[in-house]
């Protein structure tokens, strides 16, 4: 069986708002319609059957050394110190400014900013990129809501209380392994109010990076399906990051769904930062379609935000990955499944449209 560039990829996770934010914010949005560097722009989308995903919003940390990072994840263990948190009015101007950007190529014709699951339909129908505006760490969110308020009014439809750094929400875990994410303590009062607001609005709750304890307690307090959006197996690697059995268990129960992360470190069993080849995703992919069901996984790719496989690369060597499945005996049902299908059921389930 061979499937080029269909069908088409709806995906949980990307961090190019951050590279654009990197490079200028709203000015530079231009490049996006370009081949440039990185992992997903307009062509490289348009190649790799590219429809679209989640657009999120991520605030950096100065006390981050990427290359650091890199150099001590590629090592047998190892255990990084939590970021330092950010106060949310130091925050909220990256957030706004990284919400223009999307907004600008909008503007641009470039994509098609969604809010609800119809929205997604149409876009692919027509063929333009069909975006979410989505936010990993609600660092830039105030405790009385108004900053929600507003930006669910511009768009807003997604949301992760934390990154790997604690919020007044919650806290994240580290990048740790060997490691499960049994660390710390659970949501605060305001988070478990900013998990019923979210569900008033129908906003999605991604569950990606929060710690144990905190997941329990968006399943206890959230009437929604429990979503990680770009997240993988802990049976297969035990990297903090990653989801336990009983975790995918409740994720099941709730009717929710994982989108597969391609970092190669969440792929990898030896949990190193270094390449691997398509076998661990469908390894992966095996053990969440055993754990959750057919209807329930989809694909989660951290494009621009991680180290992926290079028999992927960029967004346009999509097809290596729908091959690798036909090949390794999906059927083409299950594949458009898992290519788009079950985040569209999740987002109708969750949004209510």
């Amino acid at each position: 069986m061979t499937l080029p560039t269909e069908p088409a990829v709806f995906d949980g996770h990307n961090d190019v708002l951050l590279k654009l934010f990197r490079a200028g914010g709203p000015v530079a949005a231009d490049r996006f319609l370009t081949d440039h560097e990185g992992h997903l722009d307009l062509p490289k989308a348009r190649a790799g059957g590219f429809a679209g995903g989640f657009f999120a919003i991520f605030v950096p940390s100065d006390d981050i050394d990427l290359d650091d990072k890199t150099g001590q994840m590629s090592q047998a263990s190892y255990s990084l110190p939590l970021p330092s948190p950010i106060e949310w009015e130091d925050a909220l101007p990256v957030a706004l400014t990284q919400a223009a950007t999307l907004f600008r190529l909008e503007e641009l014709g470039a994509l098609k900013v969604c809010r609800t699951a119809a929205d997604i339909r149409a876009c692919m129908a027509e063929g333009r990129l069909a975006a979410i505006l989505h936010m990993e760490g609600a660092e830039a969110i105030d405790p009385e809501f108004h900053v929600l308020d507003v930006l669910y009014k511009a768009g807003l439809r997604s949301l992760g209380p934390v990154w790997s750094r604690p919020t007044i929400y919650g806290e994240g875990v580290p990048f740790r392994y060997p490691s499960d994410a049994d660390i710390g303590g659970g949501l605060s009062e305001d988070g478990i109010d900013l998990v019923k607001r979210c569900n008033d609005l129908g906003i999605l709750i991604d569950l990606s990076h929060l710690n144990m304890a905190g997941f329990w307690d968006v399943a206890k307090h959230s009437a929604a399906p429990l979503v990680a959006t770009h997240s993988n197996a802990h049976a297969i690697t035990p990297q903090a990051r990653n989801l336990t059995d009983a975790q995918l268990d409740a994720i099941a129960a709730s009717d929710g769904m994982v989108g597969l992360n391609f970092a190669v470190a969440f792929l990898r069993p030896d949990g190193r930062m270094v390449d691997t080849g398509l076998d661990d995703m469908l390894r992966h992919l095996d053990h969440l379609l055993h754990r959750l069901g057919e209807t329930r996984v989809g694909l989660g790719s951290d494009f621009d935000g991680a180290l992926i496989p290079f028999g992927i690369g960029t967004a346009a060597g999509l097809p290596a990955l729908r091959q690798a499945m036909a090949d390794h005996g999906y059927g083409a049902e299950l594949i458009e499944r898992l290519c788009h299908g079950n985040w569209l059921r999740v987002l109708e389930k969750t949004w209510g449209q």
